[in-house]
């Protein structure tokens, strides 16, 4: 492999389908330390998730369209070796942060591992591995990145089950779609992913009732915090993804082909600008705005 090869089992684009989550929890941080929040994107966006791409790529041997990257190369030993040392650069940053983030990275790293692993593969297994993705790249994610500002783990003050479960619940609804061109490729792996056993239709309603449930805590969450505007801010910025999402729809009942790795990609880098942009906004308002 060539050292750009390699790097593109990263898949870095990818990681950043995750950043509404980190966005989200620091928005929602009462005393925001900047240096800290930057040190916290680094470790999950540039080290952590794509330790945990490559690992997979590597577990997986794809040689067919994957999250992030249409003509996956064969992934090489070096792969393997280049998802360790990210881990454990990613590991050794985060404790000088605090010991509880540490071990809440530990934790995030051993899911993910155990979801790629062959010899455990949650990915073999629909609903359990779903849950897995849903809960660690969720609400799992929510707390770890709040946890991260302080210098103790009180609950009391980070734990927040409304934003927790719109923060997996808003993964849920977008991690089947991902799934949704990959069915004969997984098939193929000896993997039974949700979205195939949903079926292609059956996803998208899947993922819609998933939307429409996470709306309602994200509502539940802004009411409690004494923060409305910010929900309508929220519904604002999604606009252009429930557009895209019903046409999308809409030609996938037409024609199931659509139900590309085109459209997914497409449906995935709308779905982390408005969120993200739609965080980042409250953020602003929260802690820059002052």
């Amino acid at each position: 492999m060539t050292p750009k090869d390699i790097l593109l089992h990263l898949r870095l684009p990818f990681s950043f389908f995750l950043m509404p989550v980190y966005w989200f929890a620091i928005s929602q941080t009462p005393n925001l330390d900047k240096p800290k929040a930057v040190w916290i994107f680094i470790i999950l966006h540039i080290l952590i998730y794509p330790a945990s791409n490559a690992y997979n790529s590597y577990m997986d041997q794809d040689d067919e369209s994957i999250g992030g990257l249409k003509n996956p190369p064969k992934a090489t030993k070096r792969v393997y070796y280049l998802s360790i040392i990210f881990d454990l650069v990613g590991l050794a940053l985060s404790i000088t942060l605090n010991s509880t983030f540490f071990v809440l990275i530990l934790l995030y790293i051993s899911a993910s591992r155990a979801y790629s692993y062959k010899r455990i593969r949650l990915k073999k297994y629909p609903i359990i591995g779903f849950i897995t993705v849903a809960l660690f790249q969720g609400g799992f994610t929510y707390l770890m990145v709040k946890t991260s500002m302080y210098n103790t783990f009180d609950l009391h003050l980070l734990y927040n089950k409304e934003a927790m479960i719109a923060s997996s619940l808003l993964i849920g609804g977008v991690y089947p779609l991902t799934q949704i061109y990959q069915h004969e490729a997984d098939k193929r792996n000896g993997d039974a992913t949700l979205s195939m056993l949903l079926g292609i239709r059956g996803t998208f309603v899947f993922s819609a009732i998933l939307f429409g449930v996470a709306n309602l805590f994200l509502m539940l969450h802004f009411i409690s915090i004494k923060k409305e505007i910010h929900f309508y801010i929220f519904q604002l910025c999604l606009l252009p993804l429930v557009v895209y999402f019903i046409r999308w729809a809409i030609s996938v009942w037409k024609n199931n082909k659509n139900a590309s790795y085109e459209n997914t990609m497409r449906m995935n880098t709308i779905s982390s600008i408005t969120m993200s942009c739609c965080f980042i906004m409250i953020l602003f308002f929260n802690h820059l705005y002052k």
